[in-house]
């Protein structure tokens, strides 16, 4: 058995993008470890999210310690930069922010984890960070020099399928959700309009997470402060959420060959 360390921004990505994998790696028998870059203060939530007294930083890490007791992993590391908010934001020039981070001193802190826990696979993001996020980019940034630093052999990109992300514009679901024909309308075009993820002829891994899929749900819960009942994504129906999250996407660096039929372990090799 080994270990894996799965690299994220914010606490929530991990359960949105691949909480069906970490599962799997626990049910094999590998240590699994997430590591997260910042505390997700700049995130949005309404104030009756946030008890007084407390932050949003501080809502949101005891989130994703929750999520990670759903999903039974082993550890969970914050890198402890700060946020650095959606792209094009003033957040984004906050010197202590994530974004801002010189990559070799970032790399050289999370290198240490991977030394630490003697890793044998990292996951970090797609090269524009799936959705162009700044702080997503700097993960794929600090993420592949800190596997060449700490000598991490396996190397895996989590992302999403363009061209799927692309037809989820026209999926049925949307007219069974509550919600105006204005937001309904609006979905659907930024799932037209975004370029997300990596295009399916160059993704390597198709991880289905089918037998983990109510548990990943439960984690996405678990950060009430940013996925509540009225959030999109816990909106749908099952067949659409088993659509839209039942897969999850990763391209392995170094792979021989990419496109279908696609991988489907990215554990097969540690």
């Amino acid at each position: 058995m080994g270990t894996a360390v799965f690299v994220h921004a914010h606490p929530d990505d991990e359960a949105i993008a691949t909480a069906g994998a970490m599962m799997q790696g626990v049910d094999l028998g590998h240590r699994v470890v997430v590591v997260c870059a910042t505390d997700g203060a700049v995130g949005e939530a309404h104030e009756s999210k946030v008890p007084e007294g407390s932050t949003l930083g501080e809502v949101r890490t005891a989130e994703m310690h929750a999520a990670a007791e759903v999903m039974g992993l082993d550890r969970v590391v914050f890198l402890g930069y700060r946020d650095s908010g959606m792209n094009g934001e003033p957040t984004n020039d906050d010197p202590e922010c994530f974004w801002q981070a010189d990559v070799e001193e970032a790399a050289a802190r999370l290198a240490a984890i991977l030394r630490e826990e003697s890793a044998g696979l990292v996951t970090i993001y797609d090269e524009i960070g799936g959705y162009h996020h700044p702080d997503h980019i700097q993960v794929h940034r600090v993420g592949r020099r800190a596997a060449e630093l700490a000598d991490t052999p396996i190397v895996f990109e989590s992302t999403m399928n363009r061209e799927q992300m692309a037809s989820f514009a026209d999926d049925p679901a949307f007219a069974d959700l509550d919600m105006s024909e204005e937001e309904r309308a609006s979905a659907r075009e930024e799932f037209r309009e975004q370029d997300f993820g990596t295009p399916a002829a160059k993704i390597t891994h198709a991880v289905d997470v089918a037998p983990w899929i109510a548990r990943k749900r439960a984690a996405m819960a678990a950060h009430h402060s940013q996925i509540d009942e009225e959030t999109f994504f816990l909106m749908l129906p099952d067949k659409a959420f088993v659509a839209a999250f039942g897969t999850e996407w990763f391209v392995r660096h170094g792979a021989s060959r990419t496109g279908e039929p696609y991988e489907t372990d990215i554990y097969a090799d540690l």
